[in-house]
């Protein structure tokens, strides 16, 4: 009868766990899996099922450097950082269609209709949240969710556990990030600002060339037809945004691992 060693248990487990933190980060984050109506047991069990799997593939760890509890701990925390910046930068590029639903509603006078959204708990603007739904069934039904399990499977292999270096560069991608994300959403909301735009100039022509006229009463009810006629016309381009979304995820996830595995 082959015994199987008390350390190798321990070794398995201390593995186990440093690969839990990470995957229970990333996905209690994310846009897809982090969603509030998601029971958070389900979240734990996914991740705990995906963690069992991942721990037998993931590259060995060398536990001598690590033989007291504080820098486990240590380590422990790192595994858990990088996680929650994974699904921090999946749902920082995904909060740029909502950076476009609160242009567009400005714009058309839906500003102050905000509806609460049961999955955030928050106030969100109501084109946003119609943006949203959208694109979420787009990423189910292009299985772009696939994409997050398959980007934190490669994460053990671009940056392998106890490797993580937190530089310079590494904060300056969290930055440029903060700015990519207003462009996106600068883009999305582009076509509609720019229709609100020439109405709001032809309004002004309107009202200099008939003073008469109530421009103000018929200002807002032609700026709400004419938004919402653009945001028809242009849906069929919104798949396209929500491809770019994904793949403009997936670089930030390989961009991201690449500088905290240091120069």
């Amino acid at each position: 009868m082959t015994i199987i060693p008390f350390d190798s248990f321990q070794d398995i487990w201390t593995i186990f766990l440093l690969v839990f933190v990470r995957i229970t980060g990333m996905f209690f984050l994310s846009p897809i899996f982090g969603r509030s109506n998601i029971p958070n047991y389900y979240k734990a069990g996914f991740s705990l099922v995906f963690s069992i799997i991942m721990a037998n593939s993931v590259p060995a760890l060398d536990l001598s450097l690590y033989t007291s509890l504080s820098s486990y701990v240590v380590l422990i925390a790192k595994e858990l950082l990088i996680g929650l910046m994974l699904g921090f930068i999946s749902y920082l590029i995904f909060s740029s269609i909502y950076i476009a639903g609160q242009m567009i509603d400005v714009r058309i006078g839906f500003g102050m209709v905000n509806v609460f959204d049961p999955l955030s708990n928050v106030q969100i603007p109501i084109t946003a949240d119609y943006y949203a739904i959208i694109a979420t069934v787009m990423m189910l039904i292009t299985d772009a969710h696939h994409l997050l399990i398959h980007a934190i499977s490669e994460s053990y292999t671009i940056l392998p556990i106890g490797e993580v270096i937190f530089s310079d560069d590494l904060v300056m991608q969290i930055v440029k990030l903060f700015t990519n994300v207003f462009i996106i959403g600068f883009k999305i909301a582009a076509p509609i600002t720019v229709t609100i735009l020439v109405t709001d100039v032809s309004l002004g022509i309107i009202s200099k060339s008939m003073p008469q006229m109530n421009v103000f009463m018929l200002g807002m009810p032609v700026k709400i037809i004419m938004g919402l006629l653009i945001i028809v016309i242009t849906l069929g381009a919104f798949k396209g945004i929500v491809n770019t979304i994904i793949q403009r995820t997936y670089e930030e996830f390989y961009i991201f691992l690449r500088q905290a595995n240091g120069p």
